[in-house]
């Protein structure tokens, strides 16, 4: 039996053959977008892998150490090994600092393999082509090293005699060839004893150039008659021109200054998130539930403000600016908080747009169904909208692409990053002792180096080789504006706002609300969303069926009113101050509002009576009663409008004061009044006047006013907008594993084809429709398996190795073994057949 090791891969494909089913499916479930569309073989799913978008995809998904493994590996040979890696990574370092390199170095080139980035043994560790176009160092994208070309690199379009020059003046023996002088400059730079014997010769201001470039950009601009110190290093190969007056520092002379190093500073392990401040759990909790119950009760006040129809929709979708400052207003918020909570209400499919030709935002028939369900339940829907929601409000008021302003409720503020980061945040928040808050700048810190911040990647000018000029700094590369510090400081905001936090710290029903996983689907979040509302229904305040009427005219509900009892008292009274306890005011205008809702004195009475804890204070009697002699002593009805009144004096009295100019008022009767205003605008000018007139219909019966809800057609929240294909389920995975091997054992298997020339990888047997038939029959009566190219109804093309069992009809019944099942195949449908060899 042989004991030879198996042969290492040629090829990215043939290092996933060599691969078991579960690490295909770690590769597929972390860069799900090689499975959409399911790859037919091995060797399309290398070449997906390899393309620019995938690979990109997957670089960005890496934490800070694994992409600086990968960035290493970009300026190291091809292939490099691993003890190579390891001297990039950690150069001289002794110590605790290169332990914890060759600690965790292991783990990160396990995750460039796992993700297919990487392959082969540790003898030969090779970067995915593509990955290593991105990384590697050119003038137009500096490596995120600082490091430039190669000697090889830089000296591909010097002259021969140019080589030879700097060889001898490096001290080095004259070659035959620049290839051969070439590698014994590159072999000199790359010798630790003989490069420090070099430097030693330099001047002072020589070895000063090139601390100036050791760690990056590595270009730098020179005269047409360069100074001594720069001429020295020139001379040498220390500094090579790449083009007229610009210089590069070769990358085997900046690994050698830095000690080896590729970086200047590697971080192996992710930096720790600290508690700025510890409570105690049952004070986070208390005050996580008070902020939800403040969240709840902001929402509804949304949509009571909304109840009769909101603000209108702008033509290109969204609410305006004037709009969004009313509703900022009447929520009492700043103007972003309020983009919050309209933004929240639309991701739980409270709100939408009624689709009317005048449109406008109104609450959906789910609003009503919210409203009944109790508090905890409420809250839940809202956590579990906003945990999963795309959109984000805190761009609102920020520009788009095409420099519009992003409107709340409008279009472009989903943010595909956005569940992703919420949900890392309070994980984050999660790992923390209980009770405690963090620094928020840690979890920045950590947010960074799980997915690190990308540099600019604009044109920059060439660092200066001589003295640097005062704008040197504002020339190197400055980080992107980082979408995803952004997020998570919205996150931490947010998350307070609507109770999942208090004081900063998780609460219980924060940390349940995470308990259906990052990779969950709706109903885990579902099941996640239940157990929070059962640990925050306790604590939150049960509602009250009574409140304390005041003397100074005023009622006191010391917390959460039955929703009954909120909804009249929101007619009678007008809310005066919020916070633990909400203070309602009795004015004129209130009682009259509740007696046009078709109540009574009498009525009124009764019902401050019945749910007050204190006796009803005498002036607040007189109120009501006043308001109620008065009320509907004057009827206003459509002529375009008139008014009428049984006491004539008091409609000469109108008539004779000068307010009521603006209505022009005209009288035809003893008791009657003819207006040319409207019967709204006549209503309203009498009342500002001190009177209280009643609407009249047609009949000559009062009017009695209620709200009108006007409500959307039935509508479904906004669909989140995922960050690339969903992550594939194990069902799926396996069966697209199963279809991959299927096919790359079709595609891969020996085949009899002595008088053809050998077909290209995946290209599809081509016989005539007689010898189709013919080899088809042959292998039913032999019982040998075939290998056929088949397009089925779509237009799809695929190899199969099939074992046929019968032919008849215009079909074949076989055994496919790409399936692993029977199957039936019209003959017409089969490109063609070719016989397995017998091995």
């Amino acid at each position: 039996m042989s004991t030879e090791d198996p042969p290492a891969p040629r090829s990215l494909a043939e290092a996933l053959r060599g691969r078991d089913d579960d690490s295909l499916a770690a590769l597929l479930r972390r860069r799900p977008d090689l499975i959409t569309p399911v790859p037919t073989d091995l060797t399309q799913l290398a070449t997906r892998a390899g393309t620019r978008a995938s690979v990109v995809r997957a670089l960005e998904r890496l934490d800070r150490f694994a992409l600086q493994t990968a960035e290493a590996l970009a300026v190291a040979g091809d292939p490099a090994t691993y003890d190579e890696l390891l001297g990039l990574m950690a150069g001289d370092a002794k110590g605790s600092a290169g332990e914890a390199v060759a600690e965790a170095l292991p783990g990160a080139v396990a995750a460039l393999r796992e993700q297919a980035l990487v392959w082969g043994g540790d003898d030969r560790l090779r970067l995915v082509r593509t990955a290593r176009e991105l990384l590697a160092p050119s003038p137009q994208h500096p490596s995120p090293t600082g490091l430039g070309p190669s000697v090889q690199e830089a000296t591909a379009g010097m002259s021969p005699g140019r080589i030879q020059e700097i060889v001898a003046a490096a001290g080095l023996p004259s070659t035959h060839d620049s290839v051969s002088a070439v590698v014994a400059l590159t072999s000199l730079f790359g010798t630790r004893r003989r490069m420090k014997a070099l430097l030693a010769q330099a001047p002072a201001d020589s070895l000063e150039v090139l601390d100036r470039l050791v760690w990056g950009p590595p270009y730098g601009q020179v005269t047409a008659d360069p100074a001594y110190r720069l001429r020295w290093l020139l001379d040498r190969g220390l500094l090579l021109p790449t083009s007229p007056g610009t210089v590069v520092l070769p990358r085997e002379v900046a690994l050698h200054l830095r000690a080896g190093r590729a970086h200047r500073a590697v971080e192996p392990a992710p930096p720790a998130v600290e508690p700025a401040v510890v409570h105690r759990p049952q004070v986070v909790d208390a005050t996580a539930a008070g902020q939800a119950y403040t969240a709840l009760a902001t929402v509804e006040e949304l949509l009571k403000d909304w109840d009769e129809g909101g603000p209108s929709v702008l033509r290109a979708g969204g609410l305006s600016v004037r709009d969004l400052k009313r509703t900022a207003v009447a929520l009492d918020a700043a103007e972003p908080v309020a983009a919050f909570w309209v933004e929240l209400a639309y991701a739980a499919g409270l709100i939408a747009s009624d689709g009317e030709a005048d449109e406008r935002y109104a609450a959906t028939p789910e609003y009503d169904e919210w409203r009944e369900r109790p508090p905890a339940e409420r809250w839940a829907q809202l956590a579990e909208a906003w945990l999963t929601a795309t959109r984000t409000s805190g761009v609102v008021g920020g520009r788009d692409a095409k420099d519009r302003t992003l409107s709340a409720l409008g279009p472009g503020l989903d943010r595909s990053a956005a569940p992703e980061v919420r949900r890392r945040v309070l994980t984050l928040l999660a790992e923390l002792p209980e009770g405690g808050a963090p620094d928020a700048e840690t979890v920045l810190a950590r947010l960074r180096w799980e997915r690190p911040l990308r540099t600019a990647q604009g044109t920059h000018a060439p660092q200066t080789a001589g003295p640097q000029s005062p704008h040197a700094a504002a020339q190197r590369p400055r980080p992107d504006d980082d979408l995803r510090s952004r997020l998570a400081r919205w996150t931490l905001t947010e998350a307070e706002l609507l109770g999942v936090t208090g004081r900063g710290a998780l609460s219980a029903h924060g940390r349940a609300l995470l308990g259906a996983g990052a990779e969950s689907g709706p109903h885990e979040s579902a099941v996640a969303a239940v157990g929070a509302a059962r640990l925050l229904a306790p604590l939150l305040p049960e509602p009250l069926d009574h409140v304390l009427l005041q003397a100074d005219l005023t009622a006191v509900a010391p917390g959460p009113l039955h929703r009954p009892l909120a909804d009249m008292l929101s007619v009678l009274a007008d809310v005066e101050s919020k916070g633990g306890a909400t203070v309602y005011r009795f004015t004129p205008a209130s009682v009259r509002r509740a007696l046009d809702s078709g109540q009574a004195a009498s009525d009124l009475h009764a019902f401050l009576a019945a749910h007050s804890r204190t006796p009803v204070p005498q002036p607040l009697t007189y109120l009501i009663d006043d308001v109620a002699r008065r009320h509907g002593h004057l009827r206003v009805g459509a002529a375009s409008a008139y008014v009428r009144c049984d006491d004539d004096a008091l409609l000469n009295e109108i008539l004779a004061d000068k307010r009521a100019a603006g209505l022009r008022l005209r009288r035809l009767a003893p008791t009657v009044a003819a207006g040319q205003a409207d019967p709204a605008t006549l209503l309203e000018g009498l009342r500002a006047m001190g009177y209280a007139p009643a609407a009249e219909s047609a009949e000559g019966d009062v009017v009695i006013t209620r709200a009108h809800a006007h409500r959307t057609p039935p509508r479904t929240a906004p669909v989140p907008v995922p960050e690339g294909p969903p992550v594939p389920d194990a069902t799926l995975l396996a069966a697209a594993i199963r279809a991959i091997r299927a096919g790359d054992l079709a595609s891969t298997a020996p085949r009899k084809t002595p008088d053809a020339a050998p077909l290209a990888p995946g290209e599809l047997p081509r016989t005539s429709s007689a010898d189709t038939l013919a080899t088809m029959q042959a292998a039913v009566l032999t019982g040998e398996a075939l290998w056929i190219g088949y397009v089925n109804a779509e237009g799809t093309a695929s190899q199969r190795v099939i074992a046929p069992v019968r032919v008849e009809g215009g079909f074949v019944t076989a055994y496919d073994h790409t399936a692993d099942e029977v199957r039936t195949y019209p003959l017409h449908r089969i490109t063609g057949v070719a016989e397995l060899a017998d091995d």
